[in-house]
């Protein structure tokens, strides 16, 4: 198996035990924290590293700070393609709406339902989808609760964009472009470093 498929696989198990714990608000919560941390691995697999010792970009406050500018920069720099960015959006005014809420907020309502349809649809063309939901169906069977439905679709989701962010961050390098601009003048890069 590819080394990255084995590092998916293993991200998937933790990822889905993880919200399988948590249910509710904070499988949102912390769903969606997954995705975010695994999205600043995959934009720092592709930009040089920082001078200093922490990475000030994305600090609160800063350029990168926030989940929506950590979405739009990797789908203008072709790391993310356009279903995945929406799905990402999405998840993003799923969480703040459960954040601001001061009353109990579901997944079961059918705000939300409607609001994930598209990625869910989307999430299910991986091969990841079936396995997945099988394994989620039968949960609860040993005394616990079952799973509600839409946690049974909202797991796979976080779990499948997770495991593919972070793939991809293991397959990328820091961009070298052909050239930069110094002062004195536009100057050629060596590729080989």
């Amino acid at each position: 198996m590819d080394q990255s498929l084995q590092g998916a696989a293993s991200a998937v198990r933790t990822i889905a035990l993880q919200m399988l714990e948590e249910r509710g608000r904070g499988a949102v919560l912390v769903g969606v924290a997954r995705v975010d941390a695994a999205l600043e691995r995959l934009l720092l697999s592709v930009l040089l590293p920082s001078p200093g010792r922490s990475d000030a970009l994305f600090q609160p406050d800063r350029p990168l700070g926030s989940f929506g500018a950590r979405i739009s920069l990797a789908h203008r720099l072709g790391l993310i393609e356009s279903p995945v960015e929406r799905a990402l959006h999405t998840l993003r005014r799923v969480r703040n709406a459960f954040a601001h809420s001061s009353e109990s907020a579901s997944l079961d309502d059918p705000a939300y339902a409607e609001r994930l349809a598209q990625a869910y649809r989307n999430a299910r063309d991986n091969p990841l989808w079936a396995p997945l939901k099988s394994v989620l169906s039968k949960a609860g069977a040993a005394g616990e609760p079952p799973v509600k439905p839409a946690l049974r679709d909202y797991i796979p989701l976080i779990t499948i964009l997770v495991a593919f962010l972070e793939a991809t961050a293991q397959q990328l390098r820091p961009y070298q472009p052909p050239v930069v601009m110094g002062f004195s003048g536009v100057l050629r890069q060596d590729p080989a470093g």
